[in-house]
């Protein structure tokens, strides 16, 4: 209320909405309306429609260019005779499923498949073995240690393969090998000049050390990073109980790192199946194609033989063999799924 010039008092000056100016500023809404909502900051809806098709569609392309094309034009051409005068001829002859039948009738075919899984299940038990022991020493060191033993781990890792191989060879070299000056000092005769490489089996020994050595930083890292996810008071109640370090790896971190255990075995069973590089560069497959796996199998005779028809065949039956391991890892994970 203010007073005018003569004294009377009158009402003070009001807006639109009965509120005397120096008030407060918020907005009542009328009588009998509810409030209008403000839409969350931050919230988008999901696109509808073909955007999101259309998003993944440059992936799914480059996928098939990629990847299906080939696998398709392979397994055509498993079908086919293609040897050497097909090749330049450019006319394959189709035979259906002779290559397949040459195949499993083939003594050295079984050969090398009984070789390519004894090399992939050494090599798979020895790297999650070891990878398992070191990434439990990574989560016992002190900071300094264990950042020097990452370290280490990962320069292993990085190597290029041809080098890595390079490496392994110099070290079991006839003449200068660091290995066979090892052994004389350390008192062992016959090995002056011992050739490391005489036989399938001594090769495909040397290749499992390398491929072990440039696997396990990859399953020791994982399974440290896996164990800091393992609560503290766990590793206490089984001390509580009294268990040793065995009973408490069984009870404690194998139930927790169950899943990690699986993938990892899984993927360790198709990336050591399928390794060329490591055996084909140690020595070619041989002696006498003696050190060969199911991927140099199959390079040997389409390459080396100019059986490609053949070599297709053999890449199929490789790929159904990784099918059927894939199968078994994803039942096992739907039965563990079902568990829970």
């Amino acid at each position: 209320m203010t007073v005018d010039s003569q004294g009377a008092p009158t009402a003070a000056p009001q807006d639109a909405s009965g509120r005397a100016p120096g008030t407060s500023k918020t907005l009542l809404p009328p009588s009998g309306s509810k409030p209008v909502p403000r839409p969350a900051r931050g919230r988008r809806s999901l696109p509808g429609g073909a955007l999101p098709y259309l998003l993944i569609a440059p992936a799914i392309l480059s996928m098939a260019v990629l990847l299906l094309y080939p696998l398709v034009r392979n397994v055509i051409l498993s079908f086919q005779q293609v040897n050497r005068k097909e090749f330049i001829t450019r006319r394959p002859e189709w035979i259906g499923v002779d290559n397949y039948t040459q195949l499993l009738g083939d003594a050295d075919f079984w050969t090398v498949v009984v070789r390519s899984v004894a090399f992939t299940a050494a090599n798979v038990v020895l790297i999650m073995g070891i990878g398992t022991l070191i990434g439990l020493l990574l989560n016992r060191l002190g900071k300094a240690m264990r950042l020097v033993l990452s370290l280490a781990l990962m320069m292993a890792w990085a190597m290029p393969i041809v080098a890595s191989v390079t490496v392994f060879r110099w070290l079991f070299d006839e003449q200068f090998g660091v290995v066979n000056w090892l052994m004389r000092t350390l008192g062992f005769a016959g090995y002056d000049q011992h050739n490391w490489f005489e036989s399938g089996f001594s090769t495909l020994v040397i290749v499992t050390v390398l491929v072990v050595w440039g696997s396990v930083p990859f399953v020791a890292l994982n399974m440290y990073a896996g164990l800091t996810t393992v609560g503290s008071e766990l590793y206490e109640a089984a001390r509580m109980d009294g268990a040793n370090g065995w009973r408490t790896f069984w009870s404690v971190v194998f139930p927790n790192l169950k899943p990690f255990f699986m993938i990892t075995t899984f993927l360790e069973i198709i990336w050591v199946f399928k390794a060329f590089a490591q055996v084909y560069a140690m020595n070619l497959g041989g002696p006498d194609r003696g050190s060969e796996t199911l991927p140099v199998y199959a390079y040997i005779e389409g390459q080396g033989q100019a059986h490609y028809g053949l070599a297709a065949a053999i890449s199929v039956l490789t790929i159904v063999m990784l099918i059927a391991a894939m199968s078994f890892y994803f039942r096992l994970i739907l039965k563990q799924e079902e568990e829970q």
